[in-house]
């Protein structure tokens, strides 16, 4: 059967990072939509589709022979455990928490090496793109896109060496690539409503043990203040 598979804007937006020809992976792919698209359109050639999950794996498996897509494989197993680096030029890791996303990497060094990484954090950004700095990768670019009432930051890395950015850039996004985007004022004041409910909740607490908690979180709110005052007047 074949036919049209409309992804939503998140796996959209990765959609359009992945390019021409290249060999995917596709990390927590779920049903594998993303890599079955990118088949059938011809944009990649070849990928594999990887779950820790028995279920999702058997739905991808029938999705491709629903789609009649070739090239792909689809593997039950955590993270990139069974993928090999002859498999993959680009690899996609999307839907997770920050700090999995950056577990798998340490898991797979050889993604370091000369890769492109198109990675999407549903939280724990900050740890993700430290992780990604220790790791000798540099990001190349950040792009914003809603989703269902949400907005998702999703980041592409490859080997090299990082400018230093500050803690608020960990949270929010390195400010020259992500300021860019039409979504940003919206993204920047959701961090900063975070923030000030966490400097609020802190400052109230009067335990000795939040008071480092509570430092920190006054430095990231005028960062993030500083980083308000910037885009304000590039406008």
């Amino acid at each position: 059967m074949n036919g049209e598979i409309k992804l939503p804007p998140r796996l959209a937006l990765i959609a359009d990072l992945v390019p021409g020809g290249t060999r995917l992976a596709d990390v927590g792919s779920d049903h594998a939509l993303l890599p079955i698209r990118l088949l059938m359109k011809g944009v990649i050639r070849s990928a594999v589709a990887t779950d820790i999950h028995a279920g999702p794996i058997k739905r991808a498996e029938a999705n491709a022979r629903r789609y009649g897509v070739t090239g792909l494989r689809c593997v039950q197993c955590d993270g990139l455990a069974a993928v090999s680096p002859e498999e993959a030029d680009t690899v996609v890791i999307a839907g997770m928490g920050g700090e999995t996303i950056a577990g798998i990497l340490r898991a797979a060094p050889w993604v370091c090496e000369d890769r492109l990484l198109i990675l999407q954090p549903m939280s724990r950004p900050e740890i993700l793109r430290e992780t990604l700095s220790a790791l000798g990768l540099r990001i190349e670019t950040e792009r914003l896109v809603e989703d269902s009432g949400r907005i998702y930051a999703v980041l592409t890395a490859r080997t090299g060496v990082q400018e230093p950015f500050s803690e608020a850039e960990t949270y929010v996004g390195i400010y020259p690539l992500v300021s860019r985007e039409p979504l940003f004022d919206r993204f920047l004041g959701s961090w900063e409503k975070r923030i000030d409910t966490a400097v609020n909740g802190l400052a109230g607490s009067g335990k000795q043990e939040d008071a480092a908690r509570l430092r920190y979180a006054r430095d990231l709110r005028e960062q993030m203040k500083e980083m308000r005052e910037r885009y304000a007047h590039s406008r």
